[in-house]
């Protein structure tokens, strides 16, 4: 009798164990597939959703990679983690913060499809709504937030990826994203920034970001939050009011909404746990952009 044991994660190589009981010793590992969502726009904002399979092509630390399997993802449902600074440092901002929370939400979520989380985050984060749908009881949670202490951006992102994104399994079957509202400072998490991000990729999890700088001058902080929106394949808006966001906020519902799915088999096969620097194109097409993650991180055997 033999047993095939598949432990896989989109963006994640996953690792598939063939075990032949009359062999107890031989045991083979074979690396199943990598699985990448995506969108794609051309240079004005507008998404483009008629390309297939041929269009595309994914180099591998710039080895091109045989296309397995090809899909228009359309209307997944949504697993959402609205992270809100409740530091002292954005206390003159933090009504803003829960007014865009709050219009984000009404913006995106539908009842019966999605769900999503309420982490508050100044010296450590902390669980204001788990994942719900109930959009009533996410606005609470949003509104009960208060202002003070540091700032443990860095620790918010890792924990709500690694403790409640990563949970809703198979990970093909639903959208990850965080939506950050913050001034992208940190002056006190355990986690650094790059175990942060690590930790968004292997969740599969694309992260958004709303500044509340509104000094017209680019901070250190919104650095760091184009930084992980970047390296995740989402966006930064810098508002100066929560009006400035509502059109922010449709094209984020229509990003999430309208994805492409590829699946390809690394060749050649790398198991040392190294990050690989991805790279999807449309051949041809420099008119349009490509917004994906950078990357995935082996398995390590």
């Amino acid at each position: 009798m033999k047993f095939w044991v598949t432990a896989g994660a989109m963006g994640v190589l996953g690792l598939a164990i063939l075990v032949a009981q009359d062999e107890p010793a031989r045991i083979s590992v074979e690396v199943t597939r990598v699985n990448l969502l995506f969108t794609v726009t051309d240079k004005k904002g507008k998404f483009v959703t008629d390309l297939t399979k041929d269009d595309f092509e994914v180099l591998d630390a710039r080895k091109q990679q045989a296309i397995q399997e090809f899909t228009a993802e359309s209307d997944l449902p949504l697993r959402l983690a609205i992270l809100v600074d409740t530091s002292n440092s954005i206390r003159d901002r933090f009504r803003f913060e829960q007014e865009a929370a709050n219009e984000f939400l009404k913006s995106v979520i539908k009842t019966n499809q999605d769900k999503a989380m309420v982490v508050g985050f100044d010296t450590e984060p902390k669980l204001a709504s788990d994942m719900v749908e109930d959009t009533a009881r996410l606005e609470d949670a949003i509104n009960g937030l208060r202002p003070g202490g540091g700032t443990a951006l860095y620790d918010a992102i890792y924990f709500a990826c690694k403790d409640k994104l990563q949970q809703d399994q198979p990970k093909s079957k639903y959208r990850r994203a965080l939506v950050v509202l913050s001034d992208g400072d940190d002056n006190n998490s355990r986690y650094s920034r790059d175990q942060a991000l690590e930790m968004a990729q292997k969740a599969d999890a694309v992260i958004y970001a709303i500044s509340t700088n509104i000094s017209r001058i680019e901070s250190d902080g919104d650095k760091v939050l184009k930084y992980f929106t970047g390296e995740t394949g989402g966006r930064a808006f810098f508002p100066f009011k929560v009006e400035d966001l509502e059109v922010s906020f449709e094209n984020i519902a229509s990003e999430l909404r309208h994805q492409y799915s590829i699946a390809f088999r690394p060749q050649p096969l790398v198991t040392d746990g190294s990050f690989h620097v991805l790279d999807v194109r449309v051949k041809g097409r420099k008119d349009l952009i490509v917004h994906a993650r950078r990357g995935y991180y082996a398995p390590k055997l």
